[in-house]
């Protein structure tokens, strides 16, 4: 017989609205008493940098891109408050990069965005994502260092991603500088989709050297480096318990192979406050969203390769799943088509206040 039979009726209860839960909107009474669960403020806040990060496919695409003030084929009509400021697209490679700086002006929350797009091919994703590491170098600038960055010791990177944001760098910071310099009650926003997310990682470690103070959104985010590099992440951005203080949020996605690779067999680990999409279709609610706890939380991404189908293929290898799951953050990414939304390529899922749109090809994951 239970000491507390009170207690005993609870746990029932919670058991049972579990089970008859499943095909609804609410979270579950379990993740609610976690504290796992997304606000509705952030999932409006992620939704809408998914759109935003969406937009940086039509920078480097034949015959498309983004002109000024802040116009494309895709949705920067979606964004009236937005000017853009630049793009850049420094070629195809694993070492180089594109995406766009933009300002968010009043009424919108005023931010200075800086959005980076993927790599260009399938082939560019599995040959990139077995590149060899390098030591980490915290500040690797012109300039002498700030006296009291604190050190890395043990760090090693991807040399890739590295490379990737050290060409970056050099293309962008002259007009960052100046916006920031415009505009500095503006908020510096990161954001990356796929390999994107990796360069949108290591600027902002750059960024936090220089004394700025960034906010840094990723969807699909590879592995950047090893165990010490992910420790420093946590560390110079002071990630907590605390997640509405927290800068940097790392978004996956069920059955998304890309943020398990580099595999942990070559050496690399993930950081902390990954913030996980469990429902495997589009659109997710709310309750399809939660917090994880710690770098690899077995609940979240790191266990998909516990959930092997019939023929015991890891989620890691699932590289078919780079067409759909890794571009499925709240809308398909990854396609600069007019409204953002090649629906009938893919099957009918639901798009508020839009019509129908054209395809048109596949610019990169």
């Amino acid at each position: 017989m239970a000491k507390n039979p009170g207690l005993l009726i609870n746990a029932l209860l919670v058991l049972i609205c579990g089970c008859l839960a499943t095909n609804s909107q609410v979270p579950i009474l379990p993740q609610a008493n976690n504290d796992t669960t997304i606000s509705t403020e952030l999932f409006a806040e992620l939704e809408e940098l998914a759109r935003i990060v969406d937009i940086s496919y039509c920078v480097g695409t034949a015959g498309l891109g983004i002109q000024k003030p802040f116009s494309c084929v895709s949705r920067c009509s979606e964004f009236e408050n937005f000017e853009l400021v630049t793009t850049w697209n420094t070629g195809p490679l694993l070492s180089d990069s594109c995406g766009y700086i933009a300002l968010s002006h009043p009424p919108s929350p005023p931010r200075i965005i800086l959005a980076f797009r993927g790599t260009y091919s399938l082939a560019n994703t599995i040959v990139d994502l077995s590149t060899v590491p390098q030591e980490y170098v915290p500040y690797p600038g012109d300039v002498p260092p700030p006296a009291k960055l604190p050190k890395c010791d043990n760090c090693t990177v991807h040399t890739g991603f590295y490379t990737s944001w050290l060409n970056t760098r050099k293309v962008i910071l002259r007009d960052l500088t100046e916006a920031m310099g415009k505009y500095p009650s503006y908020t510096l926003t990161l954001v990356g989709h796929s390999l994107g997310g990796a360069v949108a990682a290591l600027a902002g470690l750059d960024f936090k050297a220089r004394g700025w103070d960034p906010r840094i959104t990723t969807f699909g985010e590879p592995r950047v480096g090893n165990k010490e590099l992910g420790s420093y992440i946590n560390s110079r951005f002071n990630i907590t318990r605390n997640r509405k203080t927290n800068k940097f949020r790392r978004v996956t996605h069920l059955s998304d192979p890309v943020p398990l690779l580099p595999l942990a067999e070559w050496g690399y680990t993930m950081h902390s406050e990954e913030i996980f999409i469990s429902a495997p279709d589009l659109p997710p609610s709310v309750g399809d969203i939660r917090h994880c706890d710690g770098d690899e939380d077995r609940s979240c991404i790191a266990g998909s390769d516990a959930d092997k189908p019939s023929w015991g293929v890891p989620a890691r290898f699932k590289f078919w799943e780079l067409f759909f799951a890794h571009r499925d953050y709240f809308w398909r990414l990854g396609l600069c088509v007019p409204g953002g939304d090649p629906k009938h390529w893919y099957g009918e899922y639901p798009k508020p206040g839009e019509g129908d749109s054209e395809p048109n090809e596949i610019t990169g994951l």
